[in-house]
């Protein structure tokens, strides 16, 4: 049982933010056909019967999510209570969950029956969709201005849902489009409806990080402060993005044009998705107005991220303390930890000592450096000068060794638990994703960059996965049973998270907008620097 709270904490976010990404492909599928698709020729039918094909997927999607998160989240509740089904069934969260469920299988019945052209009474389970959301938002568990809290809950939801769930829809239509005039009628359509969209996101974003944060000292004292101030920084890079596509949308409807708009959108959707995992990770933490001790102040953090000279020496094994797995056994006997009182996501109880705090510098700061090894060759491989330089994604392999063997001193092959026995443990467990990720980096970029592959589709691989393990990191928790060290060890690693996504989603574009768009050599360079500043990151880590 303690097996499953453990993992519990780390999956929780993980099926909020699938919930969360198919609710908005749902929902922003359902407003492009209603509101974008409004014409009726037999091009817009073609092009709606592929929107409603996704939007089904997607419900059919949202709805499995949330099943399983209502079967997870009950089953923990009823094994750590000795609680029956009959006990829990009234509880919000199941409520909440079978209302979502039942809504997303309407819209998958729905958008199935006979061809129509129009598809309003879509917008009915739509809404219950985004209310089964805000049942289990922070909106719900506020006892002040609860019902404008819910309102602006919903408006935030519905904006982010028509905007960015909207845009897959945009991009299948232009595909489809066998017209470059009606592609950019749709575009401008479009165009038109996200500015308002992302209008109203902004304004209720901002009434809600007022309520939740309630102040600049609290945006970077906590983690809940931390994190929304990492969907702001996310949210820039959207409106970056969208402010080139609206300028596209205005140059005119050239195939060119339209093939550079289709790329920007791209990688809109995949930080978008971002931001919608970053904002799952919310729903697991407390609200900062509400943690009023225990803050992180400006003189810690800036001690903290002051600049030293790296660590390259490590403390042997015996320094560090017993491993946690064993302290955490004998806690549950003694019974000062029982499942009652456990924190989801909290592996243990042993402390940070001075030898552990080493251990992770040294991790950090070899990895810091291999990281800028390899954004330094990235640059000389675009230079054409040095021709062994095109064999840097090597270097990652040199990475994944080192994470395998170094994150986590207490597992197989250096400590005394066993591989798979760890794996319930939901920081092992990322570091062994990560792991992956990695050895996938340099495997498919290796093939690319020696010319061994040239596929199209293996060439994004790279940029993907990076990506992905800058989302991934957003959701990595640190519990070392002491506020203020986890709130510090976060604010480490949100900036590896950040430079990671626009790491990735440049060379993403790199790739794939078309030559002739002077975007493409700009995001070229710039990747290669974002490598750089993850590693100049990690060298500049620290805990104590």
């Amino acid at each position: 049982m303690a097996r499953l709270l453990q993992i519990f904490g780390f999956l929780s976010v993980l099926f909020r933010g699938a919930t969360l990404t198919f609710q908005s492909l749902s929902v922003g599928g359902i407003v492009f056909v209603n509101f974008i698709l409004r014409t009726a020729d037999p091009e817009s039918d073609s092009i709606r019967e592929a929107c409603l094909r996704w939007i089904r997927r997607s419900a059919l999607a949202l709805a499995a999510m949330q099943l399983s998160y209502v079967l997870a989240n009950s089953l923990i509740l009823m094994q750590s209570t000795d609680m029956t089904f009959a006990d829990v069934v009234g509880a919000n969260y199941i409520i909440a969950g079978f209302l979502g469920i039942a809504s997303a299988l309407t819209i998958a019945a729905l958008s199935n029956a006979r061809p129509s052209r129009s598809y309003t009474h879509l917008l009915f389970p739509s809404a219950a969709v985004i209310a089964s959301s805000v049942m289990t938002s922070h909106a719900m568990a506020r006892l002040d201005y609860r019902a404008p809290l819910v309102a602006f809950t919903a408006l935030h939801q519905a904006a982010t849902a028509t905007w960015l769930g909207g845009l897959p829809y945009l991009l299948i239509a232009i595909r489809s489009a066998r017209k470059t005039d009606f592609a950019q009628q749709l575009c401008a359509r479009f165009s038109k409806l996200a500015v308002v969209s992302v209008c109203v996101l902004a304004a209720a974003g901002f009434v809600l990080a007022f309520v939740y944060v309630g102040s600049f000292k609290a945006a970077y004292g906590t983690s809940y402060g931390a994190m929304v101030t990492t969907k702001i920084v996310l949210f820039g890079a959207l409106l970056l993005l969208g402010a080139l596509n609206y300028q596209l949308v205005r140059a005119g409807s050239s195939s060119s044009i339209l093939s550079s708009l289709k790329r920007f959108g791209e990688a809109e959707i995949g930080i978008g998705i971002t931001i919608i995992l970053t904002a799952a990770s919310l729903t697991s933490l407390p609200p900062a107005a509400d943690l009023t001790s225990d803050r992180v102040s400006a003189v810690e953090i800036f001690a903290r991220m002051a600049p030293r000279v790296p660590r390259l020496g490590s403390p042997t094994m015996q320094e560090l303390p017993e491993d946690i797995y064993a302290a955490q056994s004998k806690a549950f006997e003694s019974g000062s930890l029982t499942t009652e009182s456990f924190v989801p996501g909290q592996a243990g109880t042993r402390p940070n000592t001075p030898a552990e705090k080493a251990w992770s510098e040294y991790n950090h700061h070899w990895a810091g450096i291999i990281v800028l090894f390899v954004g330094l060759l990235v640059l000389l491989a675009q230079a054409g000068r040095v021709s062994w330089a095109r064999n840097w994604p090597l270097a990652f392999f040199g990475l994944a060794v080192f994470l395998f063997l170094r994150s986590d001193p207490e597992v197989w092959p250096l400590g005394p638990n066993g591989f798979w026995v760890t794996m319930a443990d939901p920081e092992v467990l990322m570091h062994r994703i990560f792991v992956v990720l990695v050895i996938a980096l340099a495997i498919f970029e290796w093939r690319v960059q020696t010319g061994r592959v040239t596929t199209p589709s293996v060439r994004l691989v790279f940029p993907l996965l990076v990506a992905v393990s800058g989302a991934l990191l957003l959701t990595h928790s640190h519990s070392l049973g002491n506020i203020k060290e986890e709130v510090l060890a976060e604010l480490s690693h949100i900036p590896i998270a950040i430079f990671a996504v626009v790491a990735g989603w440049s060379r993403w574009l790199e790739l794939r907008l078309p030559s002739e768009n002077q975007t493409s050599h700009l995001v070229a360079r710039l990747w290669p620097a974002f490598i750089m500043l993850i590693g100049v990151v990690l060298l500049n880590y620290h805990e104590m």
